[in-house]
């Protein structure tokens, strides 16, 4: 019953929302007609991921040349005051990911424009901005709204107040933010995927994202191991990528 109460608290919170009514659709298209196309290949790719995989300190080290790694270290407060942010937070959301990767990829590229999709606590987005912030540059991020959880004035939640002036979040699904994003910035130095899961979601947004990532810029997508999408799409596109493997879970990663 509390699972039926979740899905019908949802569905009339998207009933408010008419700007979510193409996420709508798509929703229950991918949970009727769609319900296999999130695993579709998923076996081949934990075997493709899990035989190229690294730790991702080395992934930073082959891939930026970076054999000090003092992220941690010169931001602990920040970091302790975002632990402590999540903890006091009511409501449960996506925990930290590869954050050094994130840091140093935006370093490495000295990125003035950053594109994520999937924002929860904003522990991604907060590794990006530590960054942007010391050229003035920009995050654009792709959020969509927590629906029947009230949980949208938690978004973003660990990020302190000052950093919030380099970051532009947009409230929609990715296939309604993501062209919004576009007229704002055409060109991108990092990228970082981590939000619809589905095959067809993630097929979509490679294919938009990676058109708009410069040359020299550096792509990331988190969980690519729920399905093929990110090996179809880099076999397509003959992309040397970088696997690495954390928590049981894979991050693929590239320079373009």
């Amino acid at each position: 019953m509390g699972e039926l109460k979740r899905v019908f608290t949802t569905f009339v919170a998207y009933l408010k929302r008419p700007d979510l009514y193409p996420e709508l659709g798509r929703k229950i298209l991918k949970n009727t007609v769609n319900r296999n196309n999130a695993f579709k290949g998923k076996e081949k790719t934990n075997f493709w991921a899990r035989s190229k995989a690294i730790s991702q300190r080395d992934a930073i080290t082959k891939l930026f040349g970076v054999s000090t790694f003092s992220f941690e270290s010169s931001y602990r407060e920040i970091l302790d005051y975002a632990v402590q942010r999540e903890k006091e937070c009511p409501i449960k959301m996506g925990g930290p990911g590869a954050l050094e990767l994130i840091y140093y990829a935006c370093e490495f590229s000295q990125a003035k424009n950053v594109v994520e999709t999937g924002v929860a606590y904003g522990w991604s987005s907060l590794a990006s901005l530590l960054s942007l912030e010391k050229r003035n540059g920009i995050l654009y991020s792709s959020d969509m709204p927590y629906l029947g959880q009230n949980g949208d004035q938690y978004v973003g939640y660990v990020v302190p107040e000052n950093l919030k002036r380099n970051w532009k979040l947009f409230r929609f699904a990715d296939k309604e933010s993501l062209p919004k994003i576009f007229v704002e910035n055409k060109i991108f130095d990092v990228i970082h995927y981590d939000s619809d899961k589905s095959y067809n979601g993630m097929s979509w947004a490679y294919s938009e994202l990676y058109s708009h990532l410069r040359s020299g810029g550096v792509f990331i997508s988190d969980d690519i191991g729920d399905n093929s999408a990110y090996q179809d799409f880099c076999e397509k596109n003959h992309i040397e990528t970088t696997i690495i493997e954390m928590d049981n879970k894979f991050v693929g990663i590239f320079i373009k």
